[in-house]
């Protein structure tokens, strides 16, 4: 054991011991005087979540095998019982991302990615610019209309088809540090242009209603957010092939080479027309639950395990491709992030330290405010669930900007903007792990390129409260 791995891990041990033995802390009081205690409970989920950072950033052991750790030491230092620490990690939303990569798998196995690969290539041509261009726009067009971890599932395997023709072999290149960093990112901004990018848009659009009485159509969402995925998703794109200058300026012959590739694959088969309807069924559900009220209580995650169970009846996926084929690292990251999220949520740590935060902006300047309340759901965004973000975060800015007489659209958008766009760590959002998957980034990489993209998104929000907002209508303070 190296002496770096052993500080990290120590580090990690005396953050947890440090909140844990900590004197108790004074209760956070929101603008109406309701206060909110944290309890030793609380205190040790916070010094947990620290440990958790600290070891996923810095990989001292497997990611997946730290999300053990989160579950094996809530019941040693009395966070929550094991029966509720262990449960989350079979939440719903876990099995979604199972579901999403028995889709991607299943796709790889017909040998639709590679039609969808060699396609793209034969159209966008040698540039290792367009081409990463080319897939962050097919990422950020398929969010708009599908959830962003089955987006990410569909599209890694065909990025993976285009890092083979890249012709560097497995190793990281940079290429492939900004494709998947790029899918990743672009995924994120995608999501956030329709109400049907992620389960956080109409939780927020909910949330408002109930605290302002006012209503968000879809159209309205869309009027205001879209604009901001598009411009988000071009400058990502800026940016990455800057910081992340692709070894290759061209892949010279690979249009013809797609174009080879293609053709040698023939008509389309009868097994991948199979996959094809079973996945164009299961997306049918999840874009129709945003108006059939009768689909709205099948969880996200039953149409997609559906079709997973359909893929190994029908033998297009066998025993051996789950048991080799599926990353359970993966799969256990996220287990181990719903059940800290929730231990946050639950012991009271994650509201007593956002209304902490929030308080702080009160009597701030208007764009102060929005600004905090942005940068805080991203914090909260790149360590528990958005929506539990959302959650925690928006009733309570909604009624401190009614105070300062902010205008609370300005609020929801910013937030919902923010709470789509976790680029620092991997557990922010599940295209961000699957995109780990490649092996062509390290967890420190991914948190320090993330930096530089998380300031970039706020400079678009400021520039978008000062322009087009105002232009269709938005103004900064209430009418």
């Amino acid at each position: 054991m190296n002496a770096k791995r052993l500080f990290f891990i120590a580090l990690g041990f005396a953050l947890l011991l440090l909140f844990y033995f900590m004197p108790e802390f004074k209760p956070a009081v929101d603008p109406m005087g309701k206060e909110f205690p944290l309890s030793q409970a609380g205190k040790a989920a916070i010094g947990l979540f620290l440990l958790a950072g600290v070891w996923w950033v810095f990989e001292v052991i497997p990611i997946g095998v730290t999300s053990i750790a989160i579950g094996v030491f809530q019941p040693l230092f009395g966070i929550r019982a094991a029966k509720d620490a262990m449960k989350d990690f079979m939440d719903p939303t876990v099995m979604f991302i199972l579901g999403s990569l028995l889709v991607g798998l299943a796709f790889t196995k017909a040998g639709i990615t590679k039609r969808i690969a060699y396609k793209m290539l034969s159209l966008v041509g040698e540039d290792t610019r367009k081409i990463l261009l080319g897939v962050f726009v097919i990422t950020s067009l398929l969010t708009h209309v599908m959830a962003h971890t089955a987006v990410a599932a569909t599209m890694f395997p065909i990025m993976m088809a285009i890092l083979a023709l890249y012709g560097e072999g497995n190793k990281p290149t940079n290429f492939g540090k900004a494709m998947f960093i790029g899918m990743a990112y672009t995924a994120g901004a995608g999501s956030i242009a329709t109400l049907m990018g992620g389960a956080r848009n109409p939780a927020a659009v909910g949330f408002f209603k109930e605290f302002t009485g006012q209503d968000v159509s879809f159209i309205a969402f869309s009027q205001h957010l879209l604009p901001v995925a598009w411009v988000s998703v071009v400058l990502i794109w800026l940016m990455l092939i800057t910081i992340l200058k692709p070894e290759k300026t061209r892949i010279n012959g690979i249009r013809e080479k797609a174009r080879s590739l293609y053709a040698e694959l023939g008509p389309m088969s009868r097994q991948e027309l199979l996959v094809l309807l079973l996945v164009a069924g299961a997306l049918s559900v999840l874009i129709l639950q945003s108006f059939i009220p009768a689909l709205k209580s099948i969880d996200r995650s039953i149409p997609l395990l559906v079709a997973g169970l359909l893929f190994f009846i029908l033998e297009i996926l066998t025993v051996q491709d789950l048991e080799k084929s599926i990353p359970w690292n993966i799969v256990l990251l996220f287990s181990g992030a719903m059940s800290i999220g929730f231990a946050l949520w639950q012991t009271g740590a994650a509201e007593w330290i956002a209304v902490n935060f929030i308080s702080l902006l009160q009597g701030s300047h208007w764009l102060i405010f929005v600004i905090g309340i942005a940068i805080l759901v991203g914090l909260l965004t790149n360590f528990i669930m958005n929506v539990a973000a959302i959650s925690i975060v928006l009733p309570v800015a909604l009624v401190i900007a009614k105070y300062l007489g902010v205008n609370p659209e300005l609020v929801l958008y910013s937030s919902v903007a923010m709470a789509g766009m976790p680029f620092l760590l991997l557990i922010g959002a599940a295209p961000n792990a699957i995109a780990y998957e490649s092996k062509q980034f390290s967890t420190g990489e991914f948190f320090k390129f993330g930096i530089p993209g998380t300031l970039l998104i706020l400079a678009v929000l400021l520039v978008f409260m000062f322009t087009y907002w105002p232009l269709v209508g938005l103004s900064p303070l209430a009418k």
